[in-house]
């Protein structure tokens, strides 16, 4: 993943306003255009922040539609970006916009102007939930456009939201298996949020829309990060990046915000995945393991239950769980405070992770990494 410089355009060349949409919030108050003395500052704190390069940096113009706006301000923009290209210190401009903002010419334009990657809104792959949430595109827009980037030989991306207007578990799923045959490069998904000054909140509060809760959204991602990785596809954000003017009081009228929505979801995969082949009270039960980790208490697999299942550690190794390893004490055991040391969303401290392995040869544990 390289690293990112975020550029935020706000609303800029959008056709109209989507039904769940307020940038003011998700994206931060930001002036409405980008000056160039402003741009620079911005590149040059990201780039001195990360310190010693050491892999790929793009330019990101994120928010609103890029290839909306008219040629010359896109051509303003790109010039901005340019300088930091020609010195090596970006190695490309990633841009974001809507399915149907997409055309040869435009990619053509942008190809010579030094654009690697487009990001696409699709937020759906199903007609009717694109029609309720105001979308003003169809499915097929997604397909053609997804297909004209990677003729033209760009990396691609693809943003998706759970829980919309008119969508359903089903839907969801459809979805996400019309986004895998597409083959993106990376995805992105978010639940969607009621957040305030939208029509959504408006249809919320008049009980024409009910938002996902919390267990719900974290079931749908959870399957949707499964199906995605097992096809190689990388999923590089999940749930909205926050803001302080997200955090606000009444910003986020209802929904299932989270600000580490992506660690709940990872941990709720971890445990199914370590629950098909250890616990056996959820098997005989037939129920869902609980959603967070309990403190004090660590999945064990026999040694040659592991090695049987290989694939396990390469997916949590992939989605930046431990690797099977020699095992370990649990929290509990070494640090009899450590129950109450727990977060609140059920994660340990790292603290509590680096005592010495017991001698038991026939276990390996699998591990959350706390980052």
């Amino acid at each position: 993943m390289p690293l990112i410089i975020p550029i935020f355009l706000m609303n800029r060349g959008c056709p109209h306003r989507c039904l769940f949409c307020n940038e003011q919030l998700t994206a931060g108050d930001r002036p409405e255009r980008i000056t160039e003395a402003a741009f620079t500052e911005t590149v040059r704190t990201h780039l001195a922040g990360a310190g010693r390069k050491s892999g790929p940096v793009q330019i990101a113009f994120y928010g609103g539609t890029f290839t909306g706006m008219v040629r010359e301000e896109q051509r303003r923009l790109l010039k901005l970006a340019a300088p930091f290209l020609r010195e090596g210190a970006a190695d490309g401009i990633r841009i974001s916009t809507r399915p149907d903002g997409i055309d040869a010419e435009g990619l053509d334009f942008l190809r010579s102007s030094g654009v690697t990657t487009v990001e696409v809104g699709a937020q759906s792959l199903h007609d009717e939930v694109l029609l309720r949430s105001r979308r003003g595109h169809t499915a097929d827009d997604t397909v053609r456009a997804l297909a004209l980037l990677r003729q033209k030989g760009f990396e691609t991306g693809i943003h998706l939201m759970a829980g919309l207007p008119g969508d359903s578990p089903g839907r969801f799923v459809e979805t996400i298996e019309r986004v895998i045959a597409l083959r993106p490069d990376m995805v992105r998904i978010h639940p969607t949020l009621v957040l305030r000054d939208t029509p959504l909140a408006q249809a919320f509060r008049e009980g024409n829309y009910l938002p996902l809760g919390l267990a719900d959204a974290v079931a749908l991602c959870k399957n949707a990060l499964k199906a995605l990785t097992a096809a190689g596809i990388p999923v590089i954000r999940l749930g909205l990046q926050t803001t302080r003017e997200l955090e606000e009081p009444g910003a986020v009228v209802a929904g299932p915000f989270h600000p580490a929505f992506r660690s709940l979801v990872e941990t709720a995969l971890f445990l199914e995945m370590a629950a098909a082949f250890s616990p056996r009270r959820y098997r005989r039960r037939r129920v869902d393991p609980p959603l967070h980790p309990l403190p004090g208490r660590r999945l064990q697999l026999l040694r040659r239950e592991a090695g049987k299942h290989q694939g396990l550690a390469r997916t949590l190794r992939s989605q930046r769980y431990s690797r099977l390893a020699r095992p370990r004490p649990s929290p509990a055991d070494t640090h009899p405070d450590a129950r109450s040391e727990a977060t609140e969303d059920g994660l340990f401290r790292a603290d509590h992770l680096r005592s010495d392995c017991r001698k038991t040869p026939d276990m390996v544990w699998i591990t959350p990494r706390v980052e």
